[in-house]
């Protein structure tokens, strides 16, 4: 599953995206616009990485990011 998170104020406008699948957590992020970069991070099994990927998004709401449809 993936999730899109935007955010656009001031100067800024970038996006960050994060997909759970399994044990692996992908997470590409980068201005709008662009292909932004990508990483990877495998973990022990696809609870651990669950609740990395729930994390990262609590954090990423907190700092304003609003999620948004995939594009």
């Amino acid at each position: 599953m993936t999730r899109r998170f935007e955010f656009v104020g001031g100067s800024s406008a970038k996006f960050w995206e994060v997909t759970h699948d399994g044990s692996l957590v992908t997470v590409r992020f980068g201005r709008l616009g662009t292909d932004g970069q990508l990483v990877n991070k495998e973990f022990a099994g696809p609870a651990e990485a669950g609740n990395h990927a729930d994390k990262l998004v609590a954090q990423k709401l907190g700092k304003g990011y609003v999620e948004c449809a995939l594009r």
